[in-house]
């Protein structure tokens, strides 16, 4: 029996977590600062978030704009900002740093992921803008409680990097490629089927939840047809 596609949406207060549970969002993830890609939230988003859904949120550990960890001082405020989301009530993690040559800060992440204790954790987009991809997910590889990439398979979204996505897709349960693919980034409906003929099952929408814009909350409709469209369900687009 075939497991629906997870389907993901970013979320930036309650109102925005109840219309994507309410849509089929099977998780969120929690930030805060769109205009820096996404930082990490307030322990009182994350609590009321927390007391509103029931379903499954991961909440982003990022504290300034770029991928760099801001050194020993940054890597000591995101240990503790770490277990203050924690008592808020999140379980679940979104994080990753790469160094100034474009590599992953492996003692970064290695320092943050042992404040997590175990919890389960996606390495974000940085990804997409790593000087090697596949040295990134080699050097990653066993850290615990990684168990998601979030990518576009290229930093200036999936119409570039759709050939990597699927690509990548075909090197599942290879060394430092066991771990679900999440696509997000300039994603379109009209992507979804060559990524799920490619067996990615793992899918992350921002703005498409939005039909205002960021200004506007999630749309329970938009999350919806995009519900729709990853299970199959066919879906009258508007004529023209």
């Amino acid at each position: 029996m075939s497991m629906r596609a997870v389907l993901e949406v970013i979320a930036l207060d309650v109102e925005d977590a109840v219309a994507a549970q309410a849509g089929g969002a099977d998780r969120l993830e929690l930030v805060t600062d769109i205009a820096a890609d996404g930082l990490t939230p307030p322990t009182c988003t994350v609590a009321g978030i927390r007391a509103a859904v029931d379903i499954p949120l991961r909440v982003m550990l990022r504290l300034a704009d770029g991928f760099d960890a801001g050194g020993a001082p940054g890597l000591d405020r995101l240990a503790e900002v770490a277990g203050e989301m924690r008592a808020a009530g999140a379980e679940e993690f979104v994080l990753g740093f790469l160094d100034d040559e474009g590599g992953v800060d492996l003692g970064a992440v290695e320092r943050v992921v042992a404040a997590l204790d175990g919890c389960p954790w996606t390495f974000h987009r940085a990804i997409d803008r790593a000087a090697d991809r596949d040295v990134l997910r080699k050097r990653l590889d066993g850290l615990p409680g990684l168990d998601t990439y979030l990518t576009a398979g290229a930093a200036s979204g999936v119409d570039v990097g759709l050939h990597t996505l699927i690509a990548e897709a075909a090197r599942g349960g290879e060394p430092g490629y066991e771990q679900q693919i999440m696509v997000g980034g300039g994603l379109r409906l009209d992507h979804v089927p060559a990524l799920l003929a490619a067996g990615i099952d793992a899918f992350h929408i921002g703005g498409a939840a939005r039909p205002g814009g960021w200004d506007g909350p999630v749309s329970v409709a938009a999350v919806a047809e995009w519900r729709a469209v990853l299970d199959g369900v066919a879906v009258r687009q508007p004529a023209g």
